[in-house]
């Protein structure tokens, strides 16, 4: 993947690379070069089940396509040339963002109203506006790292509250019970004791929750924690610091340091 990735930027570090200067004349290459669906579809062959969209991407010199295989939506970048098709991860060297990675989030909705919240921890105000659904598992390290950034989330902007769903993982054999225990208690403070390694209770309900949840996320594609829903329904898995939480809630609070740099 990061060779893939040099060999992407190094080759789109220029229009150039794949064109003479002035092989378009006054126009742009946009003018000189189409791709369609059918012809997408035909380079791809299996590839792709179905081309869904294709649009300049944001390297010169290729088009994003976006794909749909085996019912997973994904971008993929084929170059003007016709003859390369490239995966990976593209970065923005400016501020690190990851632009693959928010394309397949914006792909990949899910419909927040589909969530049951009636078993959520919540994090912050009731009366937020924004609200932020993360599936996590009391044992996973980075569910914990990300917790601690939610803290700080919601001290700096108080419309924003996440509602906390257990999805214990199987690659954390203990995750189950104690998961079913916290939601049984309906209890933020044990999922945190948890984080620490402190000993958590058995479950003194059934905690049906529990397995609904892990249903749903078998069904809607989600197989990793920590994964979090923003209200327009991306979801992004993974630890995101308190900065790119806010960013990607369309906060418009900034941390102090950004304020600082942006001084």
């Amino acid at each position: 993947m990061k060779l893939l990735l040099t060999v992407v930027l190094l080759l789109c570090a220029s229009a150039a690379w794949a064109f003479p200067k002035d092989s378009c004349g006054e126009k742009t290459c946009l003018d000189c070069h189409t791709l369609s669906k059918e012809e997408a579809a035909y380079l791809l062959d299996e590839q792709a089940d179905e081309v869904l969209n294709i649009e300049p991407s944001e390297l010169q010199a290729l088009w994003v396509v976006e794909i749909e295989k085996k019912g997973k939506r994904y971008p993929v970048y084929i170059d003007f040339t016709k003859n390369f098709v490239m995966r990976g991860e593209i970065l923005r060297l400016k501020d690190g963002e990851n632009l693959t990675r928010d394309r397949i989030a914006s792909l990949n909705r899910i419909d927040v109203d589909a969530i049951p919240l009636a078993d959520a921890l919540l994090l912050g105000k009731a009366s937020a506006s924004k609200k932020i659904i993360v599936f996590t598992d009391p044992q996973c390290s980075y569910c914990k790292k990300l917790h601690a950034e939610m803290k700080k989330v919601v001290t700096l902007d108080p419309d924003i509250a996440f509602y906390i769903k257990m999805l214990p993982l199987n690659i954390h054999p203990e995750a189950y019970m104690i998961a079913k225990s916290i939601v049984c208690n309906r209890s933020l403070a044990m999922l945190e004791e948890s984080f620490t390694n402190r000993p958590v209770p058995p479950p003194v309900c059934r905690a049906d929750a529990v397995d609904q949840t892990i249903a749903f996320a078998r069904k809607n594609g989600i197989n990793s924690t920590p994964t979090v829903v923003f209200p327009d329904g991306r979801p992004f898995s993974g630890y995101r610091d308190a900065a790119t939480l806010l960013r990607l809630a369309g906060s418009k609070v900034k941390l102090p340091q950004q304020e600082d740099a942006a001084e």
